[in-house]
Parts: structure tokens; C-alpha cells; sequence
């Protein structure tokens, strides 16, 4: 019996239903690759131009990057699992972070330094204390509608943070946010201090569990590597020392024994060296052997874009406290890209040494400035 041809007329009533379902699967599926593809054509562009040669650690976190952008810009949006960075300082971290935030073609996102990000919610929940869920409240001013945040720099020493930043993390990965943090710590080497680190072991266990946690390592410390830097204020920045009258006069600099003038900062008052439109100018001791916070760096740098600070003293003589305010000062310069002319005695390896745990990062971003020595010496001396 001659096989049954199968009935052209049904088959054509189906066809439009059977193509518009193909169709949006092979729609889908090409969309996804093409997100996928967006990421790792920006960043491979990216490395050219500048001319980077990408690690193989590199290349296997912009593929997870480019794996979490198909998920996030598929036909039906999926929750892609958010990402750990952690590894030495100067291995790209967060140029990786910054990368994948720009190529994102979202505008629900926010890329904020964990520091800032840590005091906007303090205050928030200070205003919001009376209020059972301050920090929901305090989320829902800061993120709004936010589907991707980027952390860079996380790090925690502090157990009284430690307490806040758990209950932090959980609200997050409640709310679905795609979450994305920089470090220079594994999770397990988080809040180091003994004394404290069984107590964070329930954040360390929420990383590994909720986050996809990848090191970025490799040879090559690409801060010291010189590259194209016209669009970062913070490196045209100078290391001046020893600080002669010479040096000062040629800068426009204060003198070394510049009266101190009282600036005002929130309900408190600091010492100044001087004040002059968008640049100021402090010692050392003014900003880090009193009891300065983040958040009144932060509020400086809302008005001031220019800043001087004088008589770097050798830190490995200051207290654990003044290098950690130090360490931190630095950190919000150079993350709100501020131009810094930083004067010491000594040369600037010379002055850096101590045991506070976040000083490699410093000394990395430190030894990006422009060195003005002695005549003696060499201008371009790096740490």
C-alpha cells in the first residue's frame, strides 16, 4: 500500500503557528549569543586599544561576564548567578568590573565604590532609625529599581560592619539584584582578625553559596604598566618631596608652616592649609591622626576636586588607626578620580611602609602619581 502523503492543506494551516515558535526560539537563542558576543567584543576591543594582553584568568571571568549578560538580556530574563572577584592588586579587577558595567546596555545598573555605597546606607539608616525596617527603607532610596550593582574594593575589618554587611547581603540576593564585587580577600580571608572571623563565617558562607567567586591573577601588576592615562585626573597627580620652598613655590603650594584655617563638615569643624574655590589643602595629621570617617571624605570631594596633602609622614611609625584613615582617604581619591599633589620628607617607598593589611592597594595607586624629587634623583621614581 503506497505511503500516505500527508494532507498539504492542514500542514499550511499549521505552518504560521509552527514557524512563529521556531522562530522566537531561534530569535532567543540568537539574542542571547548576541549579548554574549557585545561583551566580549567590547572588552577584547578595549584590551587592544590600550594595549593589554588578557590573562587566561582574565578571559575566564569575561566569559562568565558575557554568560550573566545572556541570561539578564534574554527574550525571557533569567536570574544569572552574581560574580566574586578577588586577587592581588593591579590584576584588572576592576577594570573587568568598570568593563562589563559600560558594556551593559541596561540603565537599571550602578557601579559604586563599596566604601561610598557602605556610608550612604549608614545614614540612611541613621534617618530611618526609628522604623522597623530601616534597612529596606535605606535600599529602597539608594537602589531604586537596580538590577545590576557593581562593588569594587569590598573588604571588611571592622565586626560591628561585618554585623551590618550580612544582613546587607542577604537583602540584596532577596530583592534578585545581579550582584558583582571586587576584592583583594577570598571570602575566607575576609575580616581576618581572629577574634572576629567565626562571628563572619555566615557572609563567607553567603558568597560561596549565592556568588560565583573567581580569582584574577597573572604576572603583571598592570597599574605599574605605563599606559594611556588622559582620562584619569588621579594619575596626573604628583608625589613632591622633600618639600623644599622651592618645590612648594613652584606648585603654588602652602608654606610648611601654613596657618590652619577651620573648614566646616557636616556639624563639624576640620584644620585646613588652605582653602581656594575647588582645591584645599591639609596635613596629614588633620586628616588621619583625628577621627575622620569615609563619609566626610566623601563630602569633601563633593566640593573639592583639587587636594593637597602635606608632610606624609613614615606610616610604619603611625598608628594601625591613622593608616587605615589613610588608606581609606586614598581609596576615595582615587575612586572619585580626584587630582592629589601628596608631599613627604622621603621618597615615596620610603614613607609607605607599615602593617596596616590594605596597604599594598595604596602603594599600588600611590605609585601611579607623577614623582617631583631632588635634582639628584630620578622624576620618575615608582614604588
Amino acid at each position: 500500500m503506497p505511503a500516505r502523503l500527508p494532507d498539504r492543506s492542514r500542514l499550511s494551516q499549521r505552518w504560521p503557528a509552527l514557524r512563529r515558535l521556531f522562530g522566537k526560539g531561534m530569535a532567543a537563542s540568537a539574542g542571547h549569543d548576541a549579548s554574549a558576543q557585545s561583551i566580549r567584543d567590547y572588552f577584547r576591543s578595549k584590551a587592544h586599544e590600550q594595549g593589554y594582553t588578557l590573562s587566561a584568568s582574565q578571559k575566564q571571568v569575561i566569559n562568565c561576564m558575557a554568560q550573566q549578560a545572556s541570561l539578564l538580556l534574554g527574550a525571557t530574563p533569567q536570574t544569572a548567578p552574581s560574580l566574586y572577584l578577588y586577587g592581588a592588586v593591579g590584576r584588572g579587577k576592576s577594570w573587568l568590573l568598570d568593563g562589563f558595567f559600560q558594556a551593559l546596555p541596561i540603565t537599571r545598573k550602578r557601579r559604586l565604590h563599596f566604601h561610598q555605597f557602605f556610608a550612604q546606607l549608614h545614614q540612611g539608616m541613621f534617618r530611618h532609625r526609628e522604623r522597623d525596617d530601616a534597612l529596606e527603607t535605606s535600599l529602597d532610596e539608594l537602589l531604586q529599581d537596580c538590577q545590576v550593582l557593581c562593588f569594587d574594593e569590598f573588604h571588611v575589618h571592622d565586626i560591628g560592619d561585618a554585623m551590618l554587611i550580612t544582613r546587607l547581603f542577604k537583602a540584596l540576593f532577596k530583592r534578585g539584584i545581579l550582584l558583582l564585587v571586587t576584592s583583594n580577600y577570598a571570602p575566607e580571608g575576609l575580616l581576618p582578625n581572629p577574634l572576629y572571623h567565626a562571628r563572619f563565617k555566615p557572609v563567607i558562607e553567603l558568597i560561596n553559596t549565592r556568588m560565583q567567586v573567581m580569582e584574577v591573577g597573572g604576572p603583571h601588576d598592570y597599574r605599574s604598566v605605563a599606559r594611556n592615562h588622559e582620562h584619569q585626573v588621579f594619575t596626573h597627580g604628583h608625589y613632591v618631596w622633600p618639600g623644599t620652598p622651592a618645590q612648594r613655590q613652584a606648585l603654588t603650594l602652602p608654606t610648611e608652616d601654613a596657618p590652619p584655617l577651620s573648614l566646616a563638615v557636616g556639624t563639624r569643624h576640620f584644620r585646613a592649609r588652605l582653602i581656594e574655590g575647588r582645591r584645599v589643602a591639609f596635613t596629614f595629621a588633620d586628616l588621619c591622626e583625628q577621627p575622620t570617617a569615609v563619609m566626610d571624605y566623601l563630602e569633601l570631594c563633593r566640593r573639592f576636586d583639587h587636594w593637597v596633602i602635606d608632610d606624609l609622614p613614615l606610616l610604619g611609625d603611625c598608628s594601625i588607626a591613622a593608616q587605615q584613615r589613610f588608606i581609606n582617604l586614598i581609596d576615595v581619591l582615587y575612586d572619585q578620580d580626584k587630582h592629589l599633589t601628596l608631599m613627604g620628607r622621603l621618597s615615596l617607598c620610603e614613607s609607605l611602609g607599615g602593617d596596616a593589611i590594605d596597604l599594598g592597594r595604596t602603594r599600588s595607586r600611590l605609585g601611579q602619581l607623577q614623582v617631583i624629587a631632588p635634582l639628584s634623583d630620578t622624576p620618575a621614581e615608582k614604588i
